[in-house]
C-alpha cells in the first residue's frame, strides 16, 4: 500500500508547520484526534497533523543529527512511521505531541548510529594493516560497556522519564524546551527529569 505522504512544504525547514508553534495563530485541532483518524486513513488528517508538528519534529531532528539535508530525510521518515503506526497511539501513556516526537528521536538516534556503525566499520578496516594499539582498544570497550549499561538502565524508566532525560541529556535542550516540546509545564517537566535521573543513578549504582 502506497503512504500518502505530504509533500514537503515551500521554504525552509524551520518555517514547516508554523501553525503548530506555540503561541503563533490560533489554537490548532486537538493532534490526539487526527491520530485517530489517520488510524482509519484519513489522509486529510495526517497531512494536517504534518502541517502542525513537522517544525517541532525537525527541529528535534536536526538538534540529534545535526545535518540539515539528512534531517530532512529522517523527518520524513517519522512520519511515515507515524502514518503506519498511529493506531498504536494511547492517550492515557502521553500527549500525541510527545508520541510523535518519541519516533521522531528515536529515527534521529538511529540514524547517528547507523553513522557511527559505518566510520567503525571504515576505522577497523584502516587498522588491519597497522599496529592495534592495546591501550587505545581497551579505553573503546570499556566505553562500548558503559555507554550498553547506560542503555539498559534507560530502559528501566518510564517512558515519561525517558523521553524527558532523552531530550534534555541527549539531544542537549534546557528544561524550559523539554516542557515546550512535550506540551507540558514545566515544573512537571523538571520533575520527570529529576525523577528519572534518581532513578537512572540507582540503577547504575553511582553514589552521590
Amino acid at each position: 500500500m502506497m503512504v500518502p505522504m505530504p509533500a514537503t512544504p515551500s521554504g525552509s525547514p524551520q518555517s514547516w508547520g508554523a501553525r503548530g508553534v506555540a503561541g503563533v495563530g490560533t489554537p490548532g485541532p486537538d493532534l490526539a484526534d487526527l491520530l485517530r483518524s489517520s488510524a482509519r486513513g484519513d489522509e486529510a488528517a495526517f497531512a494536517r497533523l504534518y502541517d502542525e508538528v513537522a517544525a517541532r519534529v525537525y527541529g528535534l531532528v536536526l538538534r540529534v543529527v545535526r545535518d540539515p539535508a539528512q534531517s530532512e530525510e529522517v523527518t520524513q521518515e517519522a512520519f511515515l512511521e507515524v502514518w503506519r503506526t498511529s493506531g498504536r497511539y494511547d492517550p492515557a501513556r502521553g500527549s500525541a505531541l510527545a508520541w510523535v516526537l518519541t519516533i521522531a528521536h528515536r529515527k534521529a538516534v538511529d540514524r547517528v548510529r547507523s553513522a557511527e556503525a559505518a566510520r567503525g566499520r571504515d576505522e577497523r578496516y584502516g587498522a588491519t594493516s597497522g599496529e592495534v594499539a592495546h591501550d587505545s582498544t581497551a579505553e573503546e570497550v570499556a566505553l562500548r560497556l558503559d555507554a550498553e549499561r547506560v542503555r539498559r538502565a534507560l530502559s528501566k524508566l518510564t517512558d515519561a522519564q525517558r523521553n524527558a532525560l532523552e531530550l534534555a541529556y541527549l539531544s542537549g535542550y534546557t528544561h524550559t524546551e523539554v516542557a515546550a516540546l512535550l506540551d507540558l509545564p514545566l515544573g512537571t517537566a523538571k520533575t520527570r527529569i529529576r525523577d528519572g535521573l534518581i532513578r537512572l543513578r540507582d540503577t547504575l549504582g553511582v553514589t552521590s
